[in-house]
């Protein structure tokens, strides 16, 4: 009977011991573990900081580079003591096409870069050359931009009508497509220039100089009573007054549509009627602006060269139809 309490007695304490002894152990464990992990995360969170602080540090920084000055602004012709207007253009030229008065002149004479205007003379020498507007002309490298790296939709291979192209640079100023129209032509591209050249001498216009059909470089020149010319003699096409004035267009490029829309907002604004429009832009231009519109009554024909800001040749354009509503209307 002694014997059986002693072994139940030694087995009891061999469990608490047993017990005491893994609990001993997993204690030591944990410290032993413990600070070694939170060594490690700590260090972790130190190097966190400091590549954040890296990063920082290194962050690229973006600097708005100003923009190329304008001819224009160079010469110093934005601010002129007899602007009445107060206009953003440099060259601002509204004259009366039926009586041939100048209603407003600044700058008139100034012969400055013409950038898309240029496209005006384009579509002029391709109608005057009778060409087929159905036929087939395809976009190639060679109607890249490389004078200025301006984007297109129409890649080299895409195959629209002569018409079509047309259409697109006059309404929406496609550089490709005016490029295309120039180098389609029958003779070549330096014939098609030359054409250019030739026909604004033909129509007197004296301070004008062509390098390339779509307006791109700034060697393309011309003052506004030059291009008040031009707008005249275009203004005789039904079908360059149709094109221009065209609010939006779409063409077929393989199974693709490709919506255009009017580079002239005031195209769709009830309170003007355009009979034919041309917008340009380069740095070394400005914001540009040719119309024939008629305004109160008289036929005008409006150019704006050289506006500061993107808006600001329409609203000078906006700031002209209201002087002129107000002081030169034939209807009051």
């Amino acid at each position: 009977m002694r014997n059986a309490c002693l072994g139940r007695y030694w087995d009891t304490m061999l469990k608490i011991l047993n017990t005491r002894f893994w609990a001993a152990f997993c204690v030591a464990a944990l410290l032993a573990w413990a600070p070694s992990s939170y060594a490690v995360t700590a260090k972790q969170k130190q190097k966190s900081k400091v590549v954040a602080v890296a990063k920082k540090k290194h962050k690229r920084v973006y600097k708005s580079i100003p923009a190329r000055p304008s001819f224009g602004k160079l010469a110093g012709l934005h601010s002129v003591a007899d602007d009445q207007l107060t206009l953003k253009s440099s060259v601002a030229y509204v004259i009366d096409q039926d009586t041939q008065e100048i209603l407003l002149s600044k700058n008139g004479q100034a012969v400055l870069p013409i950038a898309s205007i240029t496209k005006l003379m384009t579509a002029l020498v391709v109608r005057e050359a009778n060409l087929d507007m159905d036929e087939m002309i395809t976009i190639t490298t060679e109607d890249v931009d490389t004078e200025k790296g301006s984007s297109s939709r129409l890649r080299p291979g895409t195959s629209l009508t002569r018409g079509e192209l047309l259409h697109l640079a006059l309404m929406s100023s496609e550089n490709r497509a005016a490029h295309a129209l120039g180098r389609s032509y029958p003779a070549g591209l330096d014939a098609f220039i030359n054409q250019m050249n030739a026909k604004a001498a033909q129509l007197g216009m004296r301070d004008t100089r062509y390098a390339e059909p779509t307006g791109l470089s700034s060697r393309n020149q011309s003052s506004a009573k030059d291009l008040a010319t031009l707008v005249a003699f275009a203004a005789n096409d039904p079908t360059l007054r149709e094109l221009s004035t065209s609010s939006g267009f779409q063409v077929e490029v393989g199974s693709k549509t490709l919506k255009y829309r009017s580079t002239n907002r005031l195209v769709s604004n009830p309170n003007w009627d355009i009979d034919l429009q041309k917008t340009g832009y380069i740095s070394e231009a400005g914001q540009c602006l040719v119309m024939q519109a008629k305004v109160a009554g008289r036929k005008l024909i409006m150019i704006f060269l050289d506006s500061a800001g993107k808006l600001s040749r329409t609203a000078d354009a906006e700031r002209v139809r209201k002087w002129v509503e107000t002081r030169h209307s034939l209807t009051s």
